[in-house]
């Protein structure tokens, strides 16, 4: 039975006992969320040593950090060590994006290193190994995509992206539709690359009724990507975007008959003015359905810094109504990202999303309320404790010392010393 299921029948498993604990949360309040598909649990039943972890609308808005192999760069011991210090630094799942070597060993060591939920995107192993056997992508059967999906779910992942909205039909409306990017997704253009070469459905769409009964075997949360997300601010919004998001919410409403978990995915590159309008539509078309989004990136000028940029996009996001953060790191556009971008694109999507769980989580608050606490009374030491990452802390504070009780921004002339000794009867 899927968390679903047993949501609708009144039912609370284990797993929503231990996520609204975590969550703080009666057990009751997230039940009635799962049994109407607002919110979604993650946990494979193969995966039994990992922790449940809950997106949707009464949780704390979540964060997803990306790893994996290219075909360029194949050193598992490095993806590793980033999906570790990605939970380190307060991601809440881990997505396994590997395109090159082993993928079924990459992919299996990973699920082992952490305890955190795992997401994949299965269309890709169908895709590498085409090309290792000197094939075109374009070459896989359905039977191939199918056999890649069914291996990821017995496997043990917790939630795969399935680009089941890349349709014949969208697909046809992309001759008719002037795009300055294209297609920047990777599942999304391989089945579209597959659709235009065969011109067939998508079979993932054609034959949803079985996506469904694979799910639901093994309770994997589907994931609908978005395979025709905005790749640049000048897309965002358009009718292939558009067409593709209710596609994705009468696919929703079917699994949740179905009695399988599912939550979209959503843009991408976004102006900033129109974050809020884009996931209250995106809510709309999915009947609430728990939103997945990468950033959004609310500027194009700045390779490098994308994680700073897709961090102040997802807050807007999160405010409004979004989920789930996927986060961008400052190798985005450019590269595949190293260790230490890996920190930071989940320490700036940390940022966003405990700015607006703060505001709905006493909890949350009450973390922040401490640290201005703290800094009131120059207590650093409280300060170390209470501070997330507590090496750039204290790399900053060894690298630029004081004499005084303040920090060397302003030694004798910090203003909190100041006030503090003359409200104590001190003197200037």
């Amino acid at each position: 039975m899927t968390q679903l299921e047993a949501a609708k029948r009144g039912e609370i498993t284990e797993e929503m006992k231990f996520v609204a604990e975590r969550e703080g949360i009666s057990p009751e309040k997230l039940r009635k969320s799962i049994a109407k598909g607002h919110t979604v649990i993650f946990r494979n039943v193969r995966h039994d040593w990992v922790k449940p972890v809950a997106v949707g609308n009464v949780v704390r808005v979540k964060v997803n950090a990306n790893i994996g192999t290219s075909r360029d760069i194949v050193d598992v011991k490095a993806e590793i060590e980033k999906a570790k210090v990605a939970v380190k630094y307060g991601a809440d799942t881990i997505m396994d994006l590997s395109t090159g070597g082993d993928l079924d060993e990459i992919r299996k060591t990973i699920m082992h290193a952490v305890d955190v939920p795992i997401g994949t995107v299965p269309i890709y192993q169908a895709a590498e190994e085409m090309l290792a056997k000197g094939k075109a992508i374009i070459e896989m059967s359905e039977d191939d995509m199918w056999k890649a999906v069914e291996k990821h779910f017995r496997d043990g992942v917790d939630y795969t992206t399935i680009h089941v909205g890349v349709t014949k039909e969208v697909v046809e409306k992309m001759k008719r539709t002037k795009r300055v990017v294209g297609m920047v997704s990777r599942g999304g253009t391989f089945l579209a690359a597959w659709i235009l070469h065969w011109g067939e459905e998508n079979p993932f769409y054609r034959d949803y009724d079985y996506l469904l009964e694979l799910a639901k075997e093994y309770d994997v949360v589907l994931s609908l990507g978005d395979g025709l997300r905005p790749g640049g601010l000048p897309d965002a919004g358009d009718e292939l975007q558009i067409a593709e998001l209710y596609t994705l919410g009468r696919l929703v409403r079917r699994a949740r008959e179905a009695g399988v978990q599912t939550m979209v995915e959503g843009p991408g590159h976004v102006p900033i003015d129109q974050i809020a309008a884009q996931v209250k539509l995106a809510k709309v078309a999915t009947d609430n359905a728990p939103f997945y989004v990468l950033g959004p990136i609310v500027t194009d000028i700045f390779p490098g810094y994308d994680h700073i940029s897709a961090a102040i996009g997802g807050a807007i996001a999160a405010l409004n109504g979004a989920d789930f953060l996927c986060y961008v790191t400052p190798a985005e556009h450019l590269g595949l990202p190293d260790v230490e971008h890996v920190r930071q694109g989940v320490i700036a999507a940390k940022i966003a999303a405990h700015a607006v769980n703060l505001t709905r989580f006493e909890a949350d608050f009450r973390k922040d309320y401490l640290m201005s606490l703290a800094r009131g009374r120059l207590n650093w030491a409280e300060q170390f404790e209470l501070s997330q990452d507590k090496e750039r802390f204290i790399e900053i504070r060894n690298e630029r010392p004081t004499k005084t009780e303040a920090c060397s921004m302003c030694g004798d002339l910090c203003a909190i010393k100041i006030i503090n000794d003359m409200l104590a009867g001190g003197k200037e």
